[in-house]
């Protein structure tokens, strides 16, 4: 599943963690590559640890925890601490690869499974050419450059690369998720009926008692979720 999730970061709170990054002391993005990725991986990154990702990354997790699409799309149970990397000069580009299965945190000292990768994207993107996110997978392949603000979320399993940024920097936020449910095709399935509900729900009038398809359809949602779910 490939899923955006538009204005996860209000303008007041994207602004708030840009001047947060903006200045920043930035890494060599080799210190969190695996072996495979550390081959084409040419951008500079965050440390883990450092007081202004700490502070931006606060501000990230505040924000997930109040987008509701987030939750009914990831159905998370464990989130890597939100990293923060930037694509420009020299340090342009990341080659095409697949996110290591299993990550452990250095703020947190807790391993997590990725089953979802998110990537949170930090500039206008008219202030910079190229930098798109190429991901390949069961949708196909797509070239993902999404606003300021703006999340995209899809299966860690998925070859993905971030293409050369000739003009100008791309900053963005990106993290792991360990769902409560492993399969894509499942949360898949749960996010599709979980829309549907909301849908026919929306169109009962309020004050009056949901028809009782809804309450088939939410009870279906339920046992599921119940039967798939690894919390």
């Amino acid at each position: 599943m490939l899923l955006r999730i538009p204005a996860l970061l209000s303008p007041t709170a994207l602004a708030a963690c840009r001047k947060l990054i903006d200045q920043a002391d930035w890494a060599d993005g080799k210190l969190t590559a695996g072996l495979q990725s550390a081959r084409v991986k040419n951008n500079r990154q965050l440390p883990e640890d450092d007081v202004a990702a700490n502070a931006a990354r606060a501000i990230v997790i505040a924000a997930l925890g109040k987008s509701a699409l987030f939750m009914t799309g990831a159905l998370p149970k464990k989130t890597y601490p939100p990293l923060f990397n930037r694509y420009d000069g020299a340090a342009n580009a990341f080659g095409s690869h697949i996110d290591n299965a299993v990550r452990t945190s250095v703020v947190s000292g807790s391993w997590v499974r990725t089953d979802l990768s998110a990537t949170l994207f930090l500039s206008d993107p008219a202030s910079y050419d190229g930098g798109e996110l190429v991901i390949e997978g069961s949708f196909g392949t797509q070239e993902v450059k999404l606003a300021a603000g703006d999340l995209i979320l899809y299966p860690a399993s998925s070859r993905h690369q971030v293409m050369p940024v000739t003009r100008g920097t791309r900053l963005a936020c990106f993290f792991w998720i360990e769902s409560m449910v492993r399969e894509d095709a499942r949360r898949q399935l749960l996010f599709d009926l979980d829309m549907a509900i909301l849908s026919l729900r929306s169109a009962v009038p309020e004050g009056q008692p949901e028809p009782d398809e809804v309450v088939k359809l939410t009870g279906c949602y339920h046992n599921l979720l119940r039967m798939w779910a690894d919390t």
